[in-house]
């Protein structure tokens, strides 16, 4: 029997590696593909001439102003969009889930809504009033951030929605007030720590979300990175390959400094109730 058992796990291991492997080159050959292309000089030979450019901002501005314009702009929107959406659906959140149970439902539905209607159906309803905004605050990228913001509720809210479902709110909410402390002092001090892993979830979700967006800002006619990645193929395919490595790079940082963060509140925690 044990003869049998060990032979199973065997099996298995070697089952899970064979997985493993194939998920890993299905994954890392386009990126180690991409580094060839990005590395590639004249007779075949390794430049990092690409790289370098790359790194080098002002260079990079000269030579490439309109994807200087594009990764400005989408560092902007990133910024501008996270604190929008924090500030917009957090406090909704944990209000809802405090105080107004009965329209979770509602707001539920009101914020998975995106997620069923195609970006080009969004874009047809939004170039109305994306003509008053231009009217009122110009044509500037950093006016994506009304859209994008939209366009990430689905993603933010069931993150955050599984972070208040972790915790015991109502418990904490009434200890607190208990003790004296207000609605707002509630919410800041005592749900939000609690919910920090999935605030921060949401917020790469937004991340990932606006850096790898392309069609909305295409047709609105503003540029962003991907928009400039796009036209900077018909004339620098390298240099088109090599950003959108770099931006597949950063997402990755992104959700592992996530996992690390999330890892250590873990471990802290584990510590405090020891």
């Amino acid at each position: 029997m044990a003869g049998v058992i060990r032979r199973r796990a065997r099996r298995q291991r070697l089952l899970r590696w064979v997985i493993l492997t194939g998920l890993g080159a299905f994954f890392l050959l386009p990126l180690l593909a991409m580094v060839e292309f990005t590395t590639r000089g004249a007779g075949g030979t390794l430049s990092l001439e690409t790289w370098r450019l790359l790194i080098d901002w002002p260079r990079l501005s000269e030579t490439y102003p309109d994807l200087s314009v594009g990764i400005a702009a989408s560092f902007g929107l990133v910024v501008l969009t996270v604190l929008l959406m924090l500030v917009l659906l957090v406090p909704t959140v944990i209000w809802v889930r405090l105080r107004l149970p009965r329209l979770h439902r509602v707001v539920e539905f009101l914020c998975l809504l995106p997620l069923t209607i195609p970006a080009i159906v969004l874009v047809v309803g939004l170039a109305p009033v994306y003509a008053w905004v231009t009217y009122f605050l110009g044509g500037s990228p950093l006016t994506l951030t009304f859209a994008y913001t939209v366009l990430v509720l689905p993603y933010a809210y069931r993150a955050l929605d599984a972070g208040l479902a972790a915790i015991d709110v109502r418990t904490l909410s009434e200890a607190a007030r208990s003790l004296g402390a207000g609605w707002l002092t509630v919410m800041w001090r005592v749900v939000l720590p609690n919910i920090r892993s999935a605030v921060l979830s949401a917020a790469f979700l937004t991340v990932a979300l606006v850096l790898g967006e392309f069609t909305i800002a295409s047709l609105l006619s503003r540029v962003n990175l991907q928009v400039a990645i796009n036209l900077l193929g018909k004339s620098s395919a390298t240099m088109s390959v090599a950003v959108s490595l770099a931006a597949l790079l950063l997402a990755f940082v992104l959700l592992l400094l996530l996992s690390l963060v999330g890892r250590g509140r873990h471990r802290t925690a584990t510590k405090e109730l020891a």
